[in-house]
């Protein structure tokens, strides 16, 4: 069994002074939404063994802000088939994965998230920024990872950890 967590990037920062789209940074919402699940995440021992990043800023950084606020050692490996290549460019990337990671964190955007879900549960996700989905895979070798074969898991989103109302802080 292999899990599979995908994590939207935090709330961007859109009068924030960057060049191309892929440079937009993270504002402090997303900053805090982001630290907010990586604890989220190491308080209920869903470490990922490895992570998978977009090369965009807003992506990237939501990953490493995530992985110190949890204290994961998780390295993080940038791709750029993850900043707007769709599901199945996701999906490569995904089957690229070392079958010794049990769990693989995937951090990207819309509306790839939310569309790889659908392709590998058939489930819908409304998919807010920073929201973090599980995606149970039954199988041995991330290669085989293939449309319809995950389990929805579970979907958490940020406000739930920030607005107080589970309180694993």
């Amino acid at each position: 069994m292999k899990r599979l967590l995908l994590l939207r990037h935090g709330k961007s920062d859109w009068n924030a002074a960057y060049g191309a789209d892929r440079d937009r940074p993270l504002s402090a919402r997303g900053e805090s939404a982001a630290a907010a699940i990586g604890k989220f995440v190491r308080r209920t021992n869903q470490v990922p063994n490895l992570v998978f990043s977009s090369p965009a800023v807003r992506a990237h950084t939501t990953a490493e802000i995530a992985k110190s606020a949890g204290g994961w050692d998780s390295p993080i490996r940038v791709f750029d088939d993850l900043y707007g290549g769709g599901a199945g460019s996701a999906l490569s990337v995904i089957q690229s994965a070392p079958d010794e990671a049990d769990s693989l964190l995937v951090a990207g955007h819309e509306p790839t998230t939310s569309q790889l879900v659908r392709l590998l549960t058939e489930a819908h996700a409304d998919v807010k920024t920073a929201t973090l989905i599980a995606i149970d895979l039954p199988i041995g070798s991330w290669n085989s990872a293939s449309p319809g074969y995950g389990t929805l898991a579970w979907m958490i989103n940020p406000k739930l950890l920030t607005e107080g109302s589970l309180d694993l802080g």
